[in-house]
């Protein structure tokens, strides 16, 4: 009797173990993923990115500089997409105010790409929304060899259609 109790205990722990796991799902990518930002401790636009990529799931960890050219130039980002701060997920190059909805699209499927980048700093674009002013449409762009290539196009923190 009493091994029957705790056959049936253990079969109703494991389905609901199992309904979990349906109603959760696997982790994401974002969930899972470490990334390292470099950035200026003085720049505020900065840490509203990394709150909006924590938001995301993404473990960060800061490597604080005033100088960032040497970094972008170390993972090969092309000037026409520097900005304010430069991170690294996977092995990927993620430069500037990138939506997560980007970076996790981007490392489902990566391809032969080095990285993804916004270049300048989009008004409404992750750490870059102000009150009052309507969020600018900006694309995402996809760098590695050749010419840098749209990979996404946002208003705001929201994908759009271009």
């Amino acid at each position: 009797m009493n091994r029957l109790k705790i056959a049936s205990l253990a079969a109703g722990l494991a389905v609901l173990g199992g309904a979990g796991f349906l109603i959760n799902g696997l982790p994401s990518t974002a969930q899972a993923a470490d990334m390292t930002v470099y950035k200026s401790d003085s720049c505020g636009c900065c840490g509203g990115w990394v709150e909006h990529m924590r938001k995301a799931g993404y473990a960060i960890r800061i490597v604080s500089t005033d100088d960032l050219a040497p970094v972008k130039a170390r993972f090969g980002v092309p000037q026409s997409l520097w900005s304010c701060h430069t991170a690294v997920v996977d092995g990927k190059v993620i430069e500037g105010h990138v939506p997560a909805a980007a970076v996790a699209a981007f490392l489902r499927a990566p391809g032969a790409s080095r990285g993804i980048g916004v270049g300048g700093m989009p008004t409404g674009s992750p750490g870059m929304e102000a009150p009052g002013y309507a969020p600018e449409r900006y694309d995402v762009m996809r760098f590695g060899d050749g010419a840098p290539a749209r990979f996404m196009t946002f208003e705001g923190a929201n994908p759009v259609r271009p």
